[in-house]
């Protein structure tokens, strides 16, 4: 029962997280990572399949890896959150949605400045 809650939990979270790619107020890491967590403790293939054979595979690796973000990654993740919110704000006429979404992308981006890069020359051999 707990391993079909797993496997359903994370196929959820990779259908959220899939959605977050283009839903700026939906956040696509979070739930990337949790189907990977979920997939980890309920099925082995599933787990494979995210790792090795999704859109989110090297990024999971790399996370795994060296807990940072490959090269090149932070500028692309920044400039979909830019592009997201500006496409948001063009279309919020109230004021205080406005607001709000200048808010949570400030912290998007303050969390992005926050995660380290690790490029090739730092990898581990």
């Amino acid at each position: 029962m707990q391993r079909t809650i797993l496997i359903i939990t994370g196929w959820l979270a990779v259908a959220l997280g899939t959605l977050g790619v283009v839903l700026p107020l939906l956040p696509t890491t979070p739930f990337i990572l949790l189907a990977a967590w979920c997939f980890a403790r309920s099925s082995p293939r599933f787990h494979q399949w995210l790792l090795y054979r999704s859109w989110f595979g090297s990024y999971l690796r790399h996370w795994q890896q060296y807990r940072a973000m490959p090269p090149g990654a932070k500028p692309r993740a920044v400039a979909v959150i830019l592009v997201t919110f500006a496409i948001s704000l063009y279309f919020v006429n109230m004021l205080w949605v406005r607001i709000l979404l200048l808010v949570i992308l400030a912290c998007l981006l303050f969390f992005m400045w926050r995660i380290p890069v690790i490029d090739a020359k730092q990898q581990k051999p």
